[in-house]
């Protein structure tokens, strides 16, 4: 027999709370937890890190004017285009991977710095993962591309490598950018393979010019992660994230951001006995000191992306600069 309180039941006000997302509906949203919109093309374009995007264009650019020198000026530059997709392609591959494994690991929940599509629920997982694959893919076919126009077949060997370490950057069940070794890696790829397969792949050698350059722009890669992990130091540490800059510290990696960046203007003479409008990058001092300010004082997770940013266009102004000096 049912209860006085149970003959009471309005129906009218279950239908409201229905209404109002409190059913006990099993699947339902729970009460007062947050909506979560559904990604835009605003939000996949930010997924793909625009702002990292010069990392890939400067070793190009310099790769390709040490080839020129190389060639005497006899050059064709579809070669330089497919070298520019490879890069391009997978420093994008690279973001929407970090984005996905981060958020599956459940990184991204102390994330104090723009939202990631995986973490902050906006797109599925799979998505993520799919267009990451898809980047890697367009960097795969053009590096075969490469491989038939040059005949170097073994380049696919190094082309794989590049792959494989971009995916276990934060992929994998132990990603070596979880234990101290991003800097490395980014040095290592982004640097010195970036720069000297550009050359090689175009003028079948490489020169001392070229590996100066590539240690150059490395660096000044290097630079951009450190401030990166810097800013993400409190939410790495509690979701476990093993950066450089956790291990370190704060003060000490704001220190090797200033020498990562900087160093590359005390490398610049070198060029300057060969190459006399080598001094021309100097201007990329003009991003580069601000951004070793800022970072030095900065407080707040936005002060460290201003300085990510001046830090991103001091290499693409120091490599275009450096790259325009030996190639004219």
């Amino acid at each position: 027999m049912a209860t006085s309180k149970q003959q009471r039941i309005d129906p009218k006000k279950v239908s409201a709370a229905v209404a109002r997302g409190k059913s006990k509906r099993p699947g339902g949203r729970p009460p007062g937890a947050p909506v979560v919109k559904k990604a835009t093309p605003a939000d996949w374009i930010a997924g793909a890190r625009i702002r990292t995007l010069p990392l890939a264009i400067a070793p190009v650019a310099l790769g390709t004017a040490t080839a020129l020198v190389l060639l005497d000026g006899e050059h064709e530059y579809k070669l330089a285009v497919l070298c520019l997709v490879v890069a391009l392609a997978l420093q994008i591959a690279v973001n929407y991977a970090n984005d996905y494994s981060d958020g599956i690991r459940g990184t991204d929940k102390h994330r104090v710095g723009p939202s990631r599509l995986t973490g902050s629920g906006a797109a599925k997982a799979r998505t993520v993962l799919t267009v990451a694959l898809v980047f890697f893919g367009i960097a795969a076919i053009a590096g075969v591309a490469i491989v038939v126009l040059t005949g170097y077949y073994w380049l696919l060997a190094i082309g794989a490598v590049c792959i494989v370490a971009a995916w276990f950057y934060t992929g994998g069940k132990r990603p070596y950018g979880y234990n101290a070794l991003g800097e490395l890696f980014v040095f290592i790829f982004f640097g010195l393979v970036a720069t000297a397969g550009t050359t090689f792949v175009q003028a079948g050698t490489v020169n001392l010019e070229t590996w100066v350059a590539a240690v150059s722009i490395g660096l000044i890669a290097c630079a951009v992660l450190v401030v990166n992990n810097i800013r993400d130091i409190e939410p790495d540490r509690a979701a476990g994230k093993r950066t450089l800059s956790v291990l370190i510290g704060r003060t000490a990696s704001r220190v090797l951001f200033a020498v990562f960046l900087l160093l590359p203007f005390v490398i610049l003479p070198f060029f300057l006995f060969v190459y006399y409008n080598a001094g021309y990058a100097y201007v990329a001092l003009l991003t580069a000191i601000p951004a070793v300010i800022i970072a030095s004082t900065a407080k707040q997770p936005g002060e460290f992306v201003i300085a990510l940013r001046l830090a991103s266009l001091t290499g693409l102004i120091y490599g275009i600069a450096l790259a325009l000096a030996i190639a004219l």
